[in-house]
């Protein structure tokens, strides 16, 4: 039984074309008050899951790209939602 989908929608690498949009969602839960910490952890990809996809990839050499991509997309991600955070001018919070 696979446990990857054998295609990946258009609607889906097409939101990977806007990773400022993310970034905003995540930005807002922060100025919500969730810890910039742990919505750094939710925005990052796991090592474990890393790994699953590695794994998945050697199986499967079209799944590379796709992975390849969702890794850097949720990278840009990361580093738009930590210049906003480090721009608002808020401490942040420590919980």
């Amino acid at each position: 039984m696979a446990t990857m989908p054998q295609f990946v929608p258009v609607e889906v690498v097409q939101d990977l074309d806007f990773p400022q949009r993310e970034a905003a969602f995540f930005y807002g839960l922060f100025l919500r008050g969730h810890s910039a910490d742990q919505l750094r952890r939710d925005i990052e990809v796991p090592a474990a899951v890393l790994l699953k996809w590695h794994r998945e990839a050697e199986r499967d050499p079209q799944l590379r790209d796709i992975f390849t991509r969702m890794v850097d997309y949720r990278r840009h991600v990361l580093a738009i939602f930590d210049a906003l955070v480090g721009s608002d001018g808020l401490p942040q919070r420590v919980q």
